[in-house]
C-alpha cells in the first residue's frame, strides 16, 4: 500500500487536531446520536453556550457538521458519516476496554 500524499496526511492530521479537544469530540459524539442546536448540546454536554457556540464555528468551518435553519433555531447535525462512525468505533473500543480493566480491577479486588 502507498503511502497518502502530503494534503491528505495534512486534512486528516487538521480532523483529528479538531477532535483532540474532549469537548468538540463530545459535541460530535452527541451529534451522531441526534441532531440538535446549540442550547440542547450545551445542556448535554454541560458546556456553556458561548463556548459550545465557538467548538460548533470550528467543527463546521473544518465540515465536519453542518447546520440547518427550522424556523428562528438552527440545528446541527454531523456532516460526514465516516467521521461519525470513526468516533463512535473509537468510543465504543476505549468504553469497552475500561469496563474491561474495571472488570480485571473487580475480580483482583475479591481475591481473585
Amino acid at each position: 500500500m502507498e503511502d497518502p500524499p502530503a494534503e491528505v496526511l495534512a486534512e486528516a492530521a487538521a480532523a483529528f487536531g479538531l477532535l483532540a479537544s474532549p469537548a468538540r469530540l463530545h459535541i460530535v459524539w452527541a451529534l451522531s446520536q441526534h441532531e440538535s442546536d446549540v442550547s440542547g448540546l450545551a445542556r448535554r454536554v454541560g458546556g456553556a453556550l458561548p463556548a459550545v457556540s465557538q467548538h460548533l464555528a470550528k467543527l463546521k468551518l473544518a465540515g465536519l457538521v453542518r447546520s440547518r435553519r427550522e424556523g428562528r433555531r438552527v440545528v446541527y447535525l454531523v456532516d460526514d458519516q465516516d467521521i461519525v462512525a470513526t468516533v463512535q468505533w473509537l468510543i465504543g473500543r476505549l468504553t469497552e476496554r475500561a469496563g474491561d480493566a474495571g472488570t480485571a480491577r473487580g475480580a483482583r479486588g475479591l481475591g481473585a
